[in-house]
């Protein structure tokens, strides 16, 4: 069963990646920093991400309060692997490749236990 919501979620996690690569492209090349490119490339992919998950993975209802969790955790974490990126001078594509592996893993593992977690 957690096999195949996983896969649920990466299938749409490929949709939220190409959207967040994309526009932190654009981003990083009009002048952005890779910290903001990579907060605000997010920020667009993760409502994508958030409501067709949402409603195909975990068959769940899209509240107010779901998105603010989903995105603040996501968020802090697009901008913790950008501030990285940016301290260390690591090469953006590296940087987009890191988020995309580290999003991935905790944001399924955070969608699936907090944000839209099954009440007993």
């Amino acid at each position: 069963m957690m096999l195949k919501i996983f896969a649920q979620y990466s299938s749409i996690g490929v949709i939220n990646t190409l959207i967040h690569w994309a526009l932190f492209g654009m981003l990083y090349a009009l002048g952005a920093t890779q910290s903001i490119a990579n907060f605000f490339a997010f920020c667009v992919a993760v409502t994508f991400s958030f409501f067709a998950n949402a409603r195909w993975t975990f068959n769940s209802q899209a509240t107010g309060l779901r998105y603010l969790l989903y995105v603040l955790f996501m968020g802090a974490l697009a901008l913790g692997v950008g501030r990285a990126g940016d301290y260390f001078a690591i090469n953006p594509i590296v940087t987009l490749i890191v988020f995309s592996l580290v999003s991935l893993i905790a944001g399924f593992l955070y969608s699936r236990f907090i944000v839209f977690r099954i009440k007993k």
